[in-house]
């Protein structure tokens, strides 16, 4: 006997929040359109975010190159060696993640040069003034169109406080009940009654009854009115229906998170089956990268690589953290001699840096959920925390390009 994941009942009430949105064709085009850089220039200034985005292209263009490494040190890589892609966690916003590319333009010609990592994530809430007051825009439109990372990915939290209206919108849509508190002001807040945080455990642990609804209608907000296609889902039922809800919109993507908690081949497996029930006809998903959870060897994490590959699930990669933050687990963790063995058995690794591993100030989970004031407040501190990730990141790699493993970095660091 197998059981459907999704009852009929589940499927028309996502059918019908995404016709709410437009469909799935207008959501993707919406998406395109949103990601084009003079357009996000244009509603940018108009925000107030000109001047930010007028410095961040000057600056650019001093940031150090990989190429120049590569020539002085005369690398070359071994085409058995599997593909070091660089990530880092932590971009909180726009004036951190401005004052870290000021860091790294500082570094150009330097004997400690910081390259751009090709991944970047943020753990911010999508509340509706960071969506619309044109913070997330100014961040994306730097980290994407300026230092031309390849993904970032934002993060959606399903006990953030929305107007009351909305919810009432969302349960006629739907047809659906979401079980909330009042916070006054005309405002509601879902009842979370296994909180990690403020809003829920991260993305969407937190997800009784049809709460997965919430976090598909603040992704697809997000997505429409920024342009951000990338999000970080750390739930199995929110990871289903956000296979199912993106099946037919190609540029919707989303980041499995490592508290998930697949850390080991029987889980890895339960997400494989997930994914293939909602698959896309050309065998990609939305489902674009799974973070490996910490506890994994070296030796399951290419097990896992190569399950994958036997699934023939296209267009997923594999992420392991290098080192964490000292309150997100083991104290000192460092798997640096994991990735080399990943990498040199020919297995392709998404490396992943939420610390650089030496404890600083604001370098902790709870920088990730500081109030929007605070987090205004400690922009430099915390762009100076994500500076210093990107730094041991590039002294990471480089290593590895001395011992023939590509890595691969943002474009602006080309």
């Amino acid at each position: 006997m197998k059981f459907k994941l999704l009852s009929e009942g589940d499927l028309e009430a996502i059918d019908a929040l995404k016709e709410h949105h437009g469909g799935a064709q207008k959501i993707y085009q919406t998406i395109e359109e949103m990601r084009d850089f003079e357009r996000r220039k244009k509603i940018l200034a108009e925000k107030g975010y000109g001047e930010m985005i007028a410095d961040a292209q000057e600056r650019v263009k001093k940031f150090p190159k990989v190429g120049d490494f590569e020539k002085e040190n005369n690398i070359s890589y071994n085409s058995s060696f599997g593909v070091a892609t660089c990530q880092v966690s932590g971009f909180q916003g726009a004036k951190v993640t401005h004052r870290c590319l000021q860091r790294i333009a500082e570094t150009a010609h330097s004997d400690e040069p910081v390259y751009v990592p090709a991944e970047m994530i943020a753990v911010v809430a999508l509340t509706d003034n960071y969506i619309y007051n044109g913070d997330l825009l100014a961040k994306l439109t730097m980290a994407e169109n300026i230092m031309q990372v390849s993904k970032f990915c934002n993060t959606n939290m399903i006990g953030i406080p929305y107007p009351e209206s909305r919810f009432a919108e969302l349960e006629k849509v739907t047809g659906k009940t979401f079980e909330r508190t009042s916070l006054g002001d005309g405002t509601a807040q879902l009842i979370l009654k296994n909180m990690g945080t403020a809003f829920g455990n991260l993305g969407g642990v937190e997800v009784g009854n049809d709460n997965h609804l919430i976090y598909l209608d603040g992704v697809t907000r997000a997505a429409l009115t920024t342009g951000g296609n990338f999000y970080l889902n750390p739930s199995w039922s929110t990871i289903i229906a956000a296979c199912y809800y993106a099946r037919d919109i190609p540029n919707l993507h989303f980041k499995i998170s490592m508290l998930l908690s697949t850390q080991n081949l029987m889980q890895f497996r339960m997400l494989l089956n997930i994914i293939s029930e909602y698959i896309r006809d050309d065998m990609t998903s939305p489902i674009y990268e799974v973070n490996i959870g910490n506890a994994v060897s070296a030796e399951n994490f290419i097990k896992c690589s190569r399950e994958l590959d036997e699934s023939g699930i296209k267009g997923i990669s594999l992420a392991a953290h290098i080192r964490i933050n000292p309150d997100l687990g083991l104290a000192d963790f460092d798997w640096t001699e994991n990735a080399y063995k990943v990498l040199e058995s020919g297995t392709n690794l998404t490396y992943k840096y939420e610390s650089d591993g030496t404890r600083r100030e604001l370098d902790t989970m709870e920088a990730y959920f500081l109030s929007e004031e605070d987090r205004e407040a400690n922009a430099e501190k915390i762009g100076d925390v994500i500076f210093y990730k990107c730094r041991r990141a590039s002294q990471d790699s480089r290593e590895m390009m001395k011992k023939g493993i590509k890595a691969v970095f943002g474009g602006s660091s080309y």
